[in-house]
């Protein structure tokens, strides 16, 4: 089982789907580099690929060496080309040795991850997304010792809904704010508030527990969920077979701030055909300006046809329905012209600039309605709402 847990770029050239856009290298690359304990497997493709998720379309294993796919601290990464075409792989290293039965071992633990996995740990085994109701069915707690209103680290709590399960050790959650999709407005899902966890002292009703650590200060009425065992996957970052058009509609921990490395939820599921690993790029909405120079010939013309209608219609009362009429066809003209709609109270004419490419995410766990994404490189500041589509 230990080997899973090495990223196993064996791994991607089997599950990547077909090389479908061509690869591009920097043409800063380094050529050669020397991977040191805490790269990425993003950070170091990101060194020679323009596109670091297209690593698994150029690399070469060493078949004559032990764990030939593994990449370590002190393997040195080499681009060449063979037929025109580009290829990276390990480079003169006393691993990329002659074929022994004595190749040298290193520990497994030590393998290089494609992403970092301490970010997304927490998020894999604790935050989730419940329906409805869900949360309601939990056991609960009920009362602590002392009768602390709140309570945390250490306190003694009480809980009832406890059967005696397979494992002792609980997360303690609260109903948090719906998830909504930012174009329709359907409810997409909850959110888990994660407060902290707790371990079962003694099964009954009530249940005795002890708070082991807390996020959040805990209240009467916070529900417990057993915390399932799992492994950290390995990561096998792809684009999509098919395509994607999302939004991001929430940044965790609650911060307003969307960095790299951040984990953001997506109003896009599995139910919408994402998987862990997709990788999808994140397009910063266009701003809306005014257009000066389009309000200036709007104004022109306007004033324009008001002298036509005055020569040509004299009564002031036919006069006026005219105006009236030919300044609802210049508004009509200037949308179409613009690519805008009249400034309210300005006369003016604003413009939807093109959106723009802002970075990269990854997408690491999925719900049925809602996903979450790891941003990892940005170009330019990415805010709440922003596309996100095929990369």
């Amino acid at each position: 089982m230990s080997r899973k847990f090495g990223f196993l770029v064996g791994l991607l050239l089997v599950l990547s789907p077909a090389v479908a856009d061509e690869v591009l290298i920097k043409p800063d690359n380094p050529g050669v580099y020397t991977v040191v304990r805490g790269d990425t497997l993003w950070d170091i493709a990101g060194r020679f690929l323009e596109r670091p998720w297209q690593w698994p379309d150029i690399w070469q294993a060493n078949p004559q060496i032990d764990n030939p796919h593994l990449i370590y601290p002190g393997d040195r990464i080499a681009l060449t080309y063979k037929d025109g075409r580009p290829i990276l792989g390990l480079a003169g290293h006393d691993r990329n040795v002659k074929l022994t039965t004595s190749v040298r071992e290193i520990p497994h633990r030590e393998a290089i991850r494609a992403i970092p996995l301490d970010v997304v740990a927490p998020f894999l085994s604790r935050p989730r997304v419940v329906a409805a109701g869900e949360l309601d069915r939990a056991a609960y707690i009920v009362g602590s010792q002392d009768e602390h209103l709140t309570f945390g680290s250490g306190h003694r709590v009480y809980a009832r809904g406890l059967d005696e399960p397979q494992t002792n050790k609980f997360s303690v959650y609260r109903a948090g704010p719906a998830y909504r999709d930012p174009e329709t407005g359907e409810v997409l899902g909850y959110e888990a508030e994660h407060l902290g966890d707790a371990r079962v002292e003694k099964f009954g009703d009530p249940a005795t527990l002890v708070v082991t650590n807390s996020f959040k200060e805990m209240r009467k009425g916070d529900r417990l969920v057993p915390q399932d065992e799992f492994e950290l996957p390995e990561f096998v970052p792809h684009a999509p077979g098919g395509a994607v058009d999302g939004r991001i509609i929430s940044v965790m921990n609650g911060v307003s701030q969307i960095a790299q490395h951040q984990v953001v939820v997506l109003n896009r599921g599995a139910e919408d055909g994402l998987q862990p690993g997709h990788v999808l790029a994140i397009f910063q909405k266009g701003e809306v300006i005014e257009d000066v120079i389009g309000s200036d010939i709007e104004a022109r013309k306007r004033a324009e046809e008001r002298e036509r209608v005055a020569r040509e219609h004299p009564n002031p009362v036919t006069r006026m329905l005219q105006t009236a009429i030919n300044d609802v066809r210049a508004a009509d003209r200037a949308m179409r012209d613009f690519v805008g709609t009249p400034i309210e109270g300005s006369g003016g004419v604003k413009v939807q600039l093109p959106e723009e490419r802002a970075g990269e995410l990854m997408v690491f766990r999925t719900f049925d309605r809602v996903s979450y994404g790891l941003v990892m490189n940005m170009q330019r500041a990415i805010h709440l709402n922003d596309r996100v589509g095929n990369p």
